[in-house]
């Protein structure tokens, strides 16, 4: 066993018998590196990387490969998702040598960590034969190596570096050509954009439907109702168990790459919800219940934490670790499950060229709405849907027979916050307490095991134990979720906690830029800050601090939190020239717009009241209430014994209360212009 044996994160864990030395990123490991006058392998992948896996098979777990890296490099392997700040840095570095970025990510750096050369995978032969060029260059030719160390590192820095903008605000009216030029990447067909492989994106369907309803751009609402559509229907979406993968390799979302993330489902329950209340599509609601439902049973850990994977490999019946083979089937096996129903089980899930994958396996996926089909076979909906429930219910058990895909099982603070707030948004939606309580229960496990007495997060959590100082995301998403526990509940405690968290963040991450580095001031550097301001799959950690300060701004009249938003906000969206990439400052921004309300809800019946409204797809209102008196200074001196009153404001400035939902909800639609 080599020194990763000694670590929690299981893709580590997963390197800890191959024979090469393999360390960990650590100061020590570094110092060793310096010490021996060694170049630093980097070794970037995550527990669920297919890719990763087959270069771990075909070098490191090889003899001759290890015997390489072991006589003239010191080994360094890291979970991208323990340590996104040092994957980030690295990949950067990969890019601006002009490779394309992914994992696994290979780096070869100098002793003191800045790179010199890098790519994602490679076959044994060629990793072999790069490394040993490398070593003999660093022996016999050192000055080569330091001299393009130096002109990459500061290129590094230059493209991390952030600046914030002095610039008057800007105006709303530079969405729609921005709008506009994203359109013409749209796939009219199958939703999403026109290429592969296709990646879900949340957040910029999010920003999409809030601007399609604001704007009443019917053909956006469209696209965005079809993107979600063909989500579902499977393929990505896992009909049978619940939960999606995390990209589709082909153009209409058939085929996945199967490994399943917590994030994505985290992000995508928020999406569905949020949909549903606009569409109240039936469809919607499904994808809710059978995602959460894959969440709790196959990631919960039974505290109300999350863990944060499945492999996307898993043992198929010959005992060979295949891509997909728990997921897929072959039409004897159909056959023989479904019986007497395949032929129309055929025409739901296209067993036919539509959903054949290749050796004879199919991915089960829909085309066609089930009413359609119901109708031409001489059925109602409803017998049919009964009939889809069925089938795959006897899908489930026998898939169950089945080796299942490895399970990465430890609980990542901020993925965990977003499945949380997850729960909180599918709450709102349909109103079913069980999302509330698994949201309660897991804002109680991350601040019960990832916060520390003296107000700082922890990143991980796995087997009792809480490592690694947390990032900018772990807090971000966490007063997310915070503050939307409260806007349900009530209870200031979550808003006392959102609050303590962002007064740490400007101590611990905040930056002479105006922006907020990823990793705190106690972290050891490393050879560049990293400041997270593309929102990707998972939206930047500034964009969402950015709509953290602006929330707790109005509800605690805190200025600097609100200015300081702004400032980020605008200084981001007047260079936005790629939106899929800031698709959540977006979002942020239009709550900077005229249509923007604020609605206190203070009386005995605030919290059942703000329930009903919750149902409501309002994105321009922001929510906050009280059942007593309070001393919130956005709801001082609100309350009245004995009364429910409604107070909708703008900017601060309130109108008079009314007593009724009727006479509120009329003011909101009016004042706005939905």
């Amino acid at each position: 066993m080599n020194e990763l044996i000694n670590e929690t994160s299981p893709y580590l864990l997963q390197h800890a018998a191959n024979p090469v030395h393999w360390k960990a990123w650590n100061a020590n490991s570094l110092a060793t590196a310096k010490n021996e006058d060694k170049l630093i392998i980097i070794s970037v992948g995550y527990s669920a990387c297919h890719w990763c896996h087959v270069m771990e098979h075909d070098s490191f777990e090889d003899v001759e490969a290890a015997a390489v890296m072991n006589e003239h490099f010191i080994s360094i392997k890291v979970d991208r998702e323990e340590r996104p700040d040092v994957d980030a840095v690295y990949m950067k570095a990969v890019q601006l040598m002009g490779g394309n970025g992914g994992w696994p990510l290979n780096i070869v750096a100098l002793p003191d960590g800045r790179p010199v050369w890098g790519g994602t995978y490679f076959p044994k032969k060629d990793w072999i034969d790069y490394l040993e060029q490398l070593a003999a260059m660093y022996k016999n030719e050192p000055d080569k190596l330091l001299e393009y160390a130096g002109r990459l590192h500061n290129g590094i820095q230059s493209v991390s570096a952030v600046q914030m903008k002095e610039s008057p605000a800007a105006s709303q009216d530079l969405l729609p050509p921005l709008i506009k030029k994203w359109k013409r990447n749209f796939d009219h067909d199958f939703g999403g954009m026109a290429r592969s492989p296709k990646f879900m994106m949340p957040n910029n369907y999010q920003f999409m439907l809030r601007y399609a309803t604001e704007k009443n751009d019917t053909k956006l609402l469209d696209f965005v109702n079809l993107t979600l559509t063909k989500m579902a229907y499977g393929g990505l979406f896992d009909t049978v168990g619940g939960g999606f993968s995390r990209y589709s390799v082909d153009m209409k979302w058939h085929v996945p790459h199967f490994e399943k993330m917590l994030y994505d489902n985290a992000q995508l329950v928020s999406l569905y919800s949020e949909a549903y209340k606009v569409s109240a599509n039936p469809l919607y609601k499904e994808i809710v219940q059978k995602t959460t439902k894959f969440v709790i049973s196959e990631l919960g850990n039974g505290r109300g934490g999350f863990y944060s994977a499945l492999d996307a490999d898993s043992l198929d019946a010959s005992g060979k670790l295949e891509e997909g083979a728990f997921y897929v089937w072959t039409i004897a096996d159909l056959q023989r499950i479904i019986g007497t129903d395949f032929e129309l089980f055929s025409e739901v899930f296209n067993i036919n060229d539509f959903g054949y994958w290749e050796k004879g396996h199919y991915v089960l996926i829909q085309n066609r709405p089930t009413a359609e089909i119901a109708a031409k076979n001489n059925l109602s909906e409803t017998e049919l849907h009964a009939r889809k429930i069925e089938w795959e219910h006897s899908l489930f058990s026998e898939r169950e027979k089945r080796n299942k895909p490895r399970l990465d099982d430890k609980c990542l603070t901020s993925w965990n916050a977003m499945m949380g707030k997850g729960f909180v948004d599918a709450y709102k939606a349909f109103g079913d307490q069980s999302y509330l309580d698994m949201a309660v229960a897991n804002a109680d496990f991350i601040i019960g095991e990832c916060l520390s007495t003296e107000g700082n997060l922890f990143h991980s959590y796995k087997a009792g134990r809480s490592t690694i100082n947390g990032y900018l995301e772990d807090y971000a998403h966490l007063i997310d979720l915070v503050i939307a526990l409260y806007q349900v509940s009530f209870e200031e405690k979550w808003l006392q906690t959102a609050k303590s968290l962002t007064d740490h963040c400007f101590q611990e991450f905040y930056d002479q830029s105006g922006f907020f580095t990823f990793t705190s001031k106690r972290d050891q550097p490393l050879i560049a800050q990293h400041f997270e301001t593309e929102d990707n799959v998972i939206p930047a950690s500034n964009s969402v601090m950015a709509g953290n300060l602006l929330t707790l701004g109005v509800l605690y009249s805190e200025t600097h939190y609100e200015e300081t938003a702004k400032k980020m906000i605008n200084s981001i969206v007047t260079d936005v020239d790629y939106p899929p990439a800031f698709s959540n400052w977006l979002l942020q921004f239009m709550r900077l717009s005229d249509a923007n309300r604020e609605l206190a809800i203070c009386g005995p019946d605030a919290v059942q009241m703000a329930a009903v409204l919750h149902q409501q797809y309002l994105p321009h209102v922001l929510i906050a209430g009280t059942t007593s008196d309070s001393n919130l200074p956005f709801l001082s001196n609100r309350f009245e014994a004995g009364k429910n009153l409604f107070y909708i404001c703008r900017n601060k400035t309130c109108q008079l209360p009314v007593e009724t939902m009727e006479e509120a909800v009329e003011q909101l639609k009016i004042n706005a212009v939905f």
